[in-house]
């Protein structure tokens, strides 16, 4: 190996040297030829250094010695060459290669072998080698060791090319008799995609038994989520406020009785405000529509990463039905606005739900007994899980996680799921619900729970901070606290209460007559009979509007007229045209596919009749890492040892590479011998 830059060669040639040897020679696959001159020192070698970093065992390790014709008269390298002194597994074969003088005389290879076959039958120390050393023994060794590694190989090899041929021939069967510009080919891949197009779209909706995933919730269990927690969340929020309602009562009965006192509670202020509470659900509808849309386009979307291998064919299917899906918004909103709208037509308090006037202040009556007595015969659970206490200071021990129980009276926190060490307790009345916004570097969603009448809602704190994981876990909380009549806080709030104070309301609630209050209260029973019939009735049929006019209408135009209208689009060619990285994919997935046929096809005709040898037993070859660890000490000889060449050649099933000693480029052992 090349220790210093000679000429016009960089400054790290010795560490590139290495790198490129270190490619090859770890390879398992790899024979390692350690070439060393007879008349160099063997314990200093680079090259069995390498190689025994490599190949500790010494199974893919050779070595070879060279110039023995070289050495001073009185030395030889017999105990080397019988592997006593410096011992190998595989042992030393020595070679004698052609001099300088032998190639400038053009000395062919024909009579370098003979001289080198000469040598050893002549020379009194390598006699009894002879038939055991030379290059055409070295050229037998390799053959016959790499026919042995190729039978140690041979099944686990076919084993491997046998699975990947498995694993790409489906795939491949696609491509087999594939033709780009068959028109043929292009129509019926056509009408697979819009097929297959249309069948994931229906899964994904309709849900599906096969091919269930499990890492997100599909677009029909979000709509789910939509109709069944996020809307009737919506609806909630736009709960109105106890005393501004009241007031707004006792304004319309004194407006409707005029400068007259009123003896009886006036219908009309009943329906004004209710009227007036009913035209509050048109948002929360109008939101609820937006959703999903925002979940069908996302869905159509997720359907179509099939195509990728058509882009033109993908890009204009996406806009054929997210342009169907927006035109059949604009109907599924008046239609929703009309059913607001029809609710706003017609009071109908002869419902078999609705309380009527006769019954409202005797509800009332048994609603206030009722909550006075704190029946606890019968508490309903309404959802249980973990949350985080978010605004507990680090002094007191940070936030904690806890496990809550909520029912319809109260909110309980454990130290655990199993319920037996009870933290604290919460009752629900007067409390409300706040958004919190997520703290810096902080991945939790935020929500908390506060007193209306501006109370310490734990301990000395005055809100609750409650924090989950995700924003889904923190809506299907909310919408559990409503079922236990904790609302969320409505916009402007503050500037509502700041401006009844200043405006003198509240001392004209306090200041109300008995007979207005009895009939503010009436009222207000009958508000809330009524206003429950409506948001059971807009909770039942906003769902099924937009099943009928946006879902199911989308699904039958998917089936029935996609294929038509991308026909209509333009040139078929065009929309069938792949993508250059889908053609780039299919040409190499073939290329592998004919490339493993071939490789399992020669393999099935390797004929491996050569005599296969046992491996030789392990030997002593501590001298390597004593010799490396102390350099400078040379190994005990009798005579002169040599030592190996600078450089383990790599061996491939075609060739071994050798390095010559003192650097240079790597040459090729071929079938006629050492050059």
């Amino acid at each position: 190996m090349t220790k210093v830059p000679v000429g016009d060669q960089p400054a790290d040639i010795e560490f590139q040297i290495r790198d490129m040897l270190m490619q090859f020679v770890t390879k398992e696959n790899c024979l390692i030829l350690a070439v060393s001159p007879a008349n160099s020192d063997l314990a200093n070698s680079d090259a069995l250094k390498i190689a025994k970093e490599v190949d500790p065992q010494g199974q893919r390790t050779i070595g070879v010695i060279t110039k023995l014709d070289l050495m001073d008269e009185g030395t030889d390298a017999r105990d080397v060459l019988e592997n006593k002194l410096l011992p190998l597994r595989r042992g030393y074969i020595g070679v004698v290669n052609r001099s300088q003088k032998d190639i400038d005389g053009k000395k062919d290879i024909t009579a370098a072998l003979a001289a080198e076959r000469k040598f050893f039958l002549s020379h009194p120390s390598y006699r009894h080698l002879a038939d055991r050393m030379g290059t055409p023994y070295l050229q037998k060794v390799l053959n016959q060791q790499l026919t042995n590694h190729i039978r140690d190989t041979l099944p686990g090899l076919r084993n491997k090319l046998q699975s990947q041929l498995l694993s790409i021939e489906k795939e491949v069967d696609e491509y087999k008799n594939f033709r780009p510009d068959d028109p043929a080919r292009k129509t019926k891949a056509l009408l697979q995609m819009v097929q297959q197009f249309a069948v994931d779209f229906e899964k994904r909706i309709e849900g599906s038994g096969d091919q269930i995933d499990t890492y997100e919730l599909s677009g029909g269990a979000r709509i789910n989520r939509i109709f069944h927690e996020r809307f009737p969340f919506e609806l909630v929020k736009m709960e109105f406020d106890e005393k501004e309602l009241r007031r707004e009562i006792s304004y319309a009965i004194k407006n409707i009785h005029g400068i007259r006192t009123g003896l009886f509670t006036p219908d009309l202020a009943f329906e004004a405000t209710v009227k007036k509470q009913v035209q509050k659900l048109k948002e929360p509808s109008i939101k609820c529509v937006d959703m999903v849309v925002s979940e069908l386009t996302t869905t159509i979307r997720k359907c179509s990463e099939k195509l990728q291998q058509y882009p033109r064919l993908r890009e204009e299917m996406e806009r054929i039905v997210t342009t169907h899906i927006r035109e059949r918004e604009g109907r599924t909103k008046e239609q929703v606005m009309l059913l607001i709208d029809i609710e706003l037509a017609y009071m109908n308090t002869n419902h078999e739900d609705f309380i009527g006037f006769a019954n409202a202040q005797q509800r009332s009556n048994q609603m206030s007994k009722k909550k006075t007595s704190g029946n606890q015969d019968e508490i309903l659970v309404i959802r249980k899980g973990w949350l985080t206490i978010n605004n507990i200071g680090i002094m007191k021990g940070g936030s904690k996680e806890y496990w809550f129980v909520l029912t319809a009276e109260n909110l309980s926190w454990y130290k655990d799921d199993e319920e037996k060490e009870k933290k604290y307790m919460l009752s629900v009345d007067n409390l409300k619900l706040r958004d919190v916004e997520k703290g810096f570097m902080s991945s939790k969603h935020i929500f908390a729970l506060f007193n209306t009448e501006q109370r310490n809602v734990y301990k000395d704190y005055r809100q609750l901070e409650l924090a989950c994981e995700t924003q889904e876990e923190v809506d299907s909380w909310k919408a559990s606290f409503l079922r236990a009549g904790v609302y969320p806080e409505r916009v402007g709030d503050k500037e509502k209460a700041s401006e009844t104070e200043e405006n003198g309301s509240d001392s004209f609630m306090h200041s109300m007559d008995p007979q207005l209050e009895r009939q503010v209260e009436t009222i207000r029973n009958l508000v809330d009979s009524y206003m429950a019939i409506v948001n059971k009735t807009v909770r039942d049929l906003m769902p099924k509007t937009i099943m009928h006019l946006m879902i199911n209408n989308t699904k039958e135009f998917i089936f029935s007229e996609l294929l038509a209208n991308l026909y209509s689009c333009g040139d078929q060619n065009t929309l069938m045209e792949e993508s250059a990285e889908q053609a780039q994919r299919r040409d190499e997935m073939l290329r592998m596919y004919h490339a493993l046929k071939e490789a399992l096809s020669i393999i099935g005709d390797i004929n491996t009749t050569t005599v296969s040898t046992p491996m030789p037993p392990p030997v002593d070859d501590s001298w390597l890492q004593v010799a490396h660890v102390q350099p400078h000490a040379a190994a005990p000889s009798p005579r002169r040892a040599p030592s190996p060449a600078r450089v383990a050649g790599p061996c491939s099933w075609a060739s071994a590479c050798w390095v010559r000693p003192g650097g240079g480029a790597p040459r090729a052992l071929q079938a006629g011998g050492f050059p």
